[in-house]
């Protein structure tokens, strides 16, 4: 098989990249919170919905309080054992500044794809996941490494995940993406963060409508504008009265009974077949580049 472009073979390597990443998660999996801690998750864009889904996870998993923000909007107030913040780049301003902010005493962690970097060496704690590190803009194998690292550390068993992954990658992507130009990812729970994560590949990569939603709430009002060439994904479960609702509309409803993972994988790869749809080059976003550092 051949790919074009760099963002295509980042994709196709996340299962070797998560094999990595759940075998490192016994030594860097404490660094995302200890059992009882009370935890903030940070990040700016992709490491925002990252922080989210990681909260989720962890409360799930009887492991402490854990809250999320975007490191843009976050103001010290609550009290907090650890301040875990997320940059792939290691050199993202607004993380820098939210670091600052963090009260004397609190103990802070970072998570980065590459070494010695600002956001680094601004942390008490640091796990450095530079396998999973990118060429490219758009992220994907970072964001779900660092999903990957944290659920094993929890205690799920990601081996099934990763086959069907392999097997999800070799198989050809079963949309016709001309016959669509509205995109939307729904989640519940954890996966809201990867229904976020899916629409901002869409619009990163491909300049091209997208939303995302709570997937209960979606009826309340989104599914307005839902028609014949919208194409909705659901993350996680299948929940048939939602489709059937949806599918009313006219709309198309998609749900790959994998694990939520992998269909943000597809969605990743939905994104960038959508931009050379478009006669766009999902390594060369508009407006974007590799990480966000103001002036």
């Amino acid at each position: 098989m051949t790919l074009s472009t760099i963002t295509e073979r980042e994709i196709r390597s996340q299962p070797d990249v998560w094999a990595r990443a759940a075998a490192a998660a016994a030594d860097g999996a404490p660094v995302l919170g200890r059992p009882g801690e009370r935890v903030l998750v940070l990040g700016c864009g992709t490491s925002a919905f990252v922080a989210e889904s990681l909260a989720v996870l962890r409360e799930r998993a009887g492991q402490g309080e854990t809250d999320a923000a975007y490191a843009s909007e976050w103001t010290p107030g609550r009290t907090y054992d650890r301040v875990v913040v997320i940059s792939r780049s290691g050199t993202t301003s607004e993380v820098l500044e939210a670091l600052a902010q963090v009260p004397d005493g609190t103990r802070t962690a970072a998570v980065v794809g590459v070494a010695g970097t600002p956001v680094a060496e601004a942390a008490d704690e640091v796990l450095v996941l530079d396998f999973a590190d990118e060429e490219s803009v758009v992220q994907t194998r970072f964001p779900t490494a660092v999903l990957v690292l944290a659920r094993t550390g929890l205690g799920e068993d990601l081996t099934s995940a990763i086959e069907q992954a392999r097997a999800a990658l070799d198989a050809p992507l079963a949309v016709d993406v001309a016959a669509y130009d509205h995109f939307v990812f729904l989640g519940r729970s954890w996966t809201r963060g990867l229904a976020q994560e899916g629409a901002l590949k869409i619009r990163e990569a491909a300049q091209a409508w997208s939303e995302s939603y709570p997937a209960l709430d979606y009826r309340h009002g989104p599914v307005a504008v839902a028609g014949e060439r919208s194409l909705v994904t659901l993350f996680g479960d299948a929940d048939p009265a939602l489709a059937a609702d949806v599918e009313r509309t006219g709309a198309t409803v998609r749900h790959d009974d994998l694990d939520p993972l992998v269909q943000l994988v597809q969605a990743q790869r939905l994104a960038v077949e959508v931009a050379r749809a478009r006669g766009l080059d999902a390594d060369t976003p508009r407006h974007l580049t590799r990480s966000v550092v103001l002036g």
